[in-house]
């Protein structure tokens, strides 16, 4: 299936979201009691604010922060790359390999439906995108 969507991709999902003010710590808790590599951070009405990952937390970490007191909203990726359910796996591959990142929140008409990351694609739509790629790089 190289066309799959969005929608078919998260069928059944349900991503962990936080709000602005839960702690770096408690994200992380979370994280790991779910098995995610990632954190939708909402606002008070569930408006995607940014994303929380494993590589956030280690730059909070590194700057000597602690994450008991620091707010996933000094901590997350602020106005991630989104995606909506409609678009193709190989339209998330693409932005991910772009913007250098493994997760990307996929939204409908404002709502959150769920978070794609790089582990979700199949060996097929993964050999397309370095396909691509390795096109690119002999056209220029």
């Amino acid at each position: 299936m190289v066309n799959r969507r969005m929608a078919y991709i998260l069928r059944d999902q349900n991503p962990l979201i936080l709000q602005a003010g839960e702690t770096v710590g408690n994200a992380c808790k979370a994280m790991r009691e779910r098995h995610v590599g990632s954190v939708l951070v909402v606002d008070e009405r569930e408006h995607l604010l940014g994303i929380f990952t494993g590589r956030d937390a280690v730059k909070v970490l590194a700057k000597g922060g602690d994450a008991a007191k620091v707010p996933l909203e000094k901590a997350m990726t602020a106005h991630p790359v989104t995606l909506a359910p409609d678009q193709k796996a190989i339209d998330a591959l693409r932005a991910m390999s772009d913007g250098g990142f493994r997760h990307i929140p996929v939204i409908d008409r404002g709502r959150i439906v769920g978070v794609v990351s790089r582990a979700d694609f199949k060996g097929v739509e993964i050999d397309r995108l370095d396909e691509e790629e390795g096109l690119a790089e002999r056209i220029l």
